[in-house]
């Protein structure tokens, strides 16, 4: 087999290395660039404790942020893969479907009337909200007679979706106090997140990736249909079982800390597919790795495009994702 073909092991070595040279060098750009520029050699001389407090400072809060960019992209990667997979569906991402907005949701209750501000507490709601929301759309879904599944699942999930989304900002207006906790989260972001919010969300972050991938040759197998994935000795409900798990941390981990941001979890996952072919492991793990350099990049190009200000990552994923959205399901009908 030719060592650069698509399907092969070192032409998917070669991407992994070149996604993390490209990892490198946004890491860098996210912590040189905003409203205060700081050179490489700012970057050096903080790292090595020589820098004035104000430059220090400045760069803690970019360690912070990218960090934070790193740990949610993977989390929307990875569950956007997932999701397809699961559903055999190519239109399913947490934020089309509606499970970010369930987990946004949830928390906006948590924040406006139990007064929870804390995220190692809210967290859990997030959780709770994502799992609802993703059982909901199956529910409403799965019904026999409803037409195309594809396009009725982001139907049922997009509805849910806006009216969740449209209850937490209505109970956001009406309570001030909820507005002000919310109002940059709402949106998607990864900037001024409350301390501890990197250490609060690892563990469900890599505990949700690594169920995710060991979940690769199960998921090979059920994208052939729950009776062949039987014949081949798949355990199908224990696999659907632990694939809901991982979607579950891994988007509720996310929606807690950056806010609900859509459309990442799409787009990727079918790079991934274009650059490697289905199998699911290398998918997954490619996923992984693009996804936040999508939201690194998103991330650095909001704080060019309205300088000195920021434009929310949750918006301009949006922008991009909408118009690849309208594509995806054209060819789904056209097909």
């Amino acid at each position: 087999m030719n060592l650069w073909s698509r399907k092969s092991l070192g032409f998917f070595s070669f991407l992994l290395v070149g996604c993390c040279l490209l990892l490198v060098v946004l890491v860098i750009l996210s912590l040189a660039i905003g409203s205060v520029r700081l050179s490489p050699y700012d970057i050096l001389l903080a790292w090595q404790g020589g820098s004035s407090p104000t430059t220090q400072a400045i760069l803690d809060q970019r360690v912070s942020r990218t960090v934070l960019g790193l740990l949610v992209g993977l989390s929307l990667g990875v569950s956007g893969a997932l999701m397809q997979a699961l559903t055999r569906n190519l239109l399913a991402e947490p934020g089309i479907l509606g499970v970010n907005s369930g987990a946004g949701f949830t928390v906006t209750l948590a924040v406006a009337f139990l007064g929870i501000a804390d995220i190692n507490s809210y967290i859990w709601f997030s959780f709770m909200g994502a799992l609802l929301a993703t059982l909901l759309v199956y529910f409403f879904s799965c019904r026999p007679g409803l037409g195309n599944m594809p396009v009725r699942l982001v139907l049922v999930g997009m509805a849910l979706g806006s009216v969740l989304m449209g209850v937490s900002r209505t109970i956001a207006l009406i309570n001030p106090v909820t507005f002000d906790a919310l109002r940059f989260w709402g949106a998607g972001t990864l900037a001024n997140r409350p301390d501890g919010t990197i250490s609060t969300i690892l563990p469900f972050v890599a505990i949700g990736f690594f169920m995710a991938l060991s979940l690769g040759r199960s998921l090979d197998f059920l994208s052939l249909g729950e009776d062949a994935a039987r014949s081949q000795g798949v355990n199908v409900a224990v696999t659907q079982v632990l694939a809901m798990c991982a979607l579950t941390l891994l988007c509720g981990a996310a929606t807690a800390a950056a806010g609900p941001i859509a459309f990442v979890g799409l787009i990727v996952p079918h790079i991934a597919r274009s650059l490697v072919g289905v199998l699911q492991f290398r998918v997954l793990l490619l996923s992984a790795l693009l996804a936040p350099v999508v939201l690194l990049g998103a991330d650095i190009l909001g704080r060019v495009v309205v300088s000195p200000r920021e434009l929310q990552v949750g918006v301009l994923a949006s922008a991009v994702g909408a118009p690849v959205l309208i594509y995806l399901v054209w060819r789904v009908y056209k097909g």
